[in-house]
């Protein structure tokens, strides 16, 4: 072979050489890394920790939360309950779901699997960490001797002692060590501790459901646990120990397989866990636990629970504490409407760290309490979702006076056959209306109007700049009735979203810790999730606010002295109801502070269609609430940024004022979009006094004609004009005196001398 020069022959004599010599080599590095090993092998065995200590095993220091104001929220470990029980004082079941799920062989091994540390070692080397595999006398070794760093070093020591503890001790006394010093979440260590825990029951009680539940738990404790963020993981679960009970089953110390039946499956998976509510002492359980799961994301759990941290975070417990209060009464008072939970966020919008979090009306209430809605459920808004809709036509150059048509409109729909068709909460329609009543009062057709106008792309932009990012998953799906709150999102971010009017125009995520000291007081800079940004211009931001907190604006719907009415402060507010009332919202802010409250049901069934929003459900929650953060002595105002001009419009054509025509009112502007002029829908014609049509030449000459004034309402789209005149035709009909002035004549008069 020749090429670039060089000339390689290879000859059957040469090729065995080459072989030969690769086969010396390779039995050389064999050598040297079975050498290598047995001697970190030897090295580690001194200085690993006497397998006598497996039952000595003491948590070093507990890991605190603690509110902004030094209260202490919840001490990781604070009830820790570590009874020991013997093995055979502990259910089959549970023996045998714990076999299942986390080594079946358990009774066929030395204390390790070759091929799964081999795994691990080669997942080190590449960078990923440590990962699965490890038998139960491994992870009896992790939990009860070893740091939980994850090394190939750590690694090394936990495979020695594991084969020092298969040597000293029994399979069964090394099951019982596993079951009594495995962390099964909260602050439960062992199985019998986490039984009593969860089920109020001794482990040696527990079914196979029960044990199901609990033998899934150790993987992630935190992640699991019923009394975690999330419960429906722990139930997911669960339904997979099952699964593997079923279908892989375990091996007994006599080495025969064993696997549950199709029915013992079938009994289980449909059984109704039962939990206990006696749990640890801990306040705003859901807030703590929604800070545990971010500081487990950025140090891990193990970390976490053992290091002694000192977590100071943003919660006021005192205010925390009372509106709790108020939500779980204002829901008992609103059962009847069959309202059955409600949670509220509360966030500072200058610096958006979490005042309050109430994930629901009790914790502790088993048919509603564990699942924190605020984070974990993402809902349609309804109508609180239109000051981001009203927000984007404002960015697009449309003014708070921009006019309205509030009549029938049909748009196209999915199918051609199926045009949509928007009502409006009261089935009335109101014609002519400008942009700040048409928010203020929530009138639907306005709302799909302006989606239309401003189109689904630049609405959808906005809204992800607000930080709404579930509206993204899927933009296709969405059609106009994403106006109406279509779409679905969380309270935290809705709430979130609404400060970006509050802070004059910024976005920022929530923060929910302050800081972080280690044990020795250290602060280890805790790094809060994004930076303030800009995303809505700071005039746009005081508009959307001022019509908001117009109570004046908002009696077409609401009424004198409503639950939004605020007097001698101002206080912007929006609520929102779905039209199959299952989520009623409102969500209201001042400068210092966002509330948002959602009210309606866990499972997502209707709530009674006599709620109102507004007055029932979550506004009587919202209004309550937020006093608890308003002072007093200091009132509210939305100041007037520099880029802000206040100019008079038409009560009706939202121009220069047509005199004559029309009242005045005080609008503000971004400048540059405050009206010049009068409206185009101010219509100057010479006509003939005699018959009242268009001026010919001989009324003109002979001095008949006068010069009026008149409005045509017209659409803000040619295709809406005809469903706009057709509604001016039937609701100001011609031949009466006041609504004259809203039918221009079309012809020209015959006048004739």
């Amino acid at each position: 072979m020749k090429n670039l020069g060089f000339h390689f022959h290879f000859s059957k004599n040469n090729m065995l050489k080459y072989i030969a010599l690769l086969s010396k080599v390779g039995m050389y590095f064999v050598a040297f890394g079975c050498v290598l090993v047995m001697g970190l092998f030897l090295f580690y065995s001194f200085i690993v920790p006497p397998p006598d200590k497996l039952t000595n095993r003491k948590i070093e220091q507990s890991t605190k939360i603690y509110d902004r104001n030094g209260v202490l929220l919840y001490d990781v470990y604070q009830d820790e309950d570590r009874t020991v029980i013997s093995f055979d004082k502990v259910s089959p079941y549970l023996i045998n779901a714990t076999l299942a799920t986390e080594d079946a062989d358990f009774y066929n091994h030395q204390g390790f699997d070759v091929i799964s540390f081999l795994r691990a070692g080669l997942n080190t080397a590449r960078g990923e960490g440590l990962q699965g595999g490890s038998t139960l006398t491994q992870q009896l070794v992790k939990n009860a001797l070893l740091t939980s760093d994850r090394t190939i070093i750590r690694k090394i020591k936990e495979l020695i002692l594991a084969v020092q503890i298969e040597n000293k001790y029994g399979k069964d006394e090394i099951l019982t060590y596993y079951l009594n010093e495995t962390p099964y979440g909260g602050t439960s260590y062992g199985i019998e501790a986490a039984s009593h825990l969860y089920f109020g029951k001794s482990s040696g009680d527990l079914n196979l459901a029960e044990a199901a539940y609990l033998a899934g738990l150790p993987q992630s404790p935190s992640e699991y646990s019923y009394f975690g963020s999330n419960p429906q993981k722990g139930f997911d679960r669960q339904k997979y120990v099952l699964h593997l009970m079923k279908d892989r089953g375990w091996t007994d110390k006599n080495g025969k397989k064993h696997k549950i039946s199709q029915e013992e499956y079938d009994a289980a998976k449909n059984y109704d866990l039962k939990f206990s509510e006696n749990v640890s002492n801990i306040r705003a359980p859901h807030f703590v636990f929604y800070v545990l799961q971010k500081l487990y994301e950025k140090y891990g759990e193990e970390y976490v629970k053992s290091a002694g941290l000192k977590v100071t975070t943003t919660l006021d417990i005192e205010k925390q504490d009372k509106v709790q209060k108020i939500v779980k009464e204002e829901v008992d008072k609103a059962a009847y409407l069959n309202v059955g939970n409600a949670s509220l966020v509360a966030i500072n919008p200058q610096s958006r760290e979490i005042i309050a979090m109430v994930g629901s009306k009790n914790y502790f209430d088993e048919e509603v309490g564990r699942l924190n809605v605020s984070i974990q459920e993402t809902r349609q808004p309804g109508s609180s979702i239109k000051p981001l809709v009203y927000a984007t036509a404002l960015k697009q150059g449309y003014t708070a006076s921009t006019v309205y048509m509030d009549v029938p409109t049909s748009f196209p729909g999915a199918s051609t056959n199926k045009p949509y068709r928007p009502k409006n909460y009261d089935g009335k329609f109101r014609g002519p209306i400008q942009m700040r009543y048409a928010l203020a009062n929530s009138i639907n057709i306005p709302a799909v109007k302006t989606l239309k106008l401003v189109g689904l792309d630049a609405f959808l932009h906005t809204a992800q700049d607000f930080g709404i990012t579930s509206f993204n998953r899927d933009p296709s799906s969405y059609g106009l009735s994403l106006a109406l709150g279509g779409g679905e999102a969380s309270l935290i971010q809705m709430t979130n979203a609404f400060g970006v009017f509050a802070s004059g125009g910024y976005y920022q995520d929530p923060i929910s810790v302050l800081k972080v000291e280690d044990k020795n007081g250290k602060n280890l800079n805790y790094v809060n999730e994004s930076a303030k940004k800009r995303v809505l211009d700071k005039g746009i931001a005081f508009i959307i606010s001022d019509i908001l907190s117009d109570n004046s604006a908002r009696l077409l719907a609401f009424g004198p002295g409503n639950l939004l009415e605020f007097r001698g402060t101002k206080v912007a507010v929006k609520t929102g109801t779905t039209d199959d009332i299952r989520d009623n919202w409102t969500i209201g802010y001042t400068k210092d502070i966002v509330v948002g409250v959602w009210s309606g049901n866990n499972d997502n069934t209707p709530m009674n269609g006599q709620l109102a929003s507004g007055v029932t459900g979550a506004a009587p929650i919202w209004n309550r609430s937020i006093k608890v953060f308003l002072d007093p002595d200091i009132p509210n105002s939305f100041d007037v940024p520099d880029n802000i001009i206040k100019k008079e419009v038409g009560t009706i054509t939202g121009g220069k004022p047509a005199d004559g025509l029309e009242n005045k009112r005080w609008e503000f502007f971004i400048k540059g979009t405050e009206p010049e002029v009068r409206s185009d829908m101010v219509v100057e014609l010479e006509v003939c006094k005699k018959d009242g049509k268009i001026a010919n030449d001989k009324c003109k000459d002979a001095d008949k004609s006068e010069k009026r004034e008149y409005i045509k309402l017209n659409a803000l789209l040619k295709e809406w004009q005809k469903s706009t005149d057709d509604w001016v035709d039937k609701n100001y009909p011609k031949d009466k005196d006041e609504y004259k002035k809203f039918h221009p004549p079309t012809k020209k008069s015959n006048y004739d001398d």
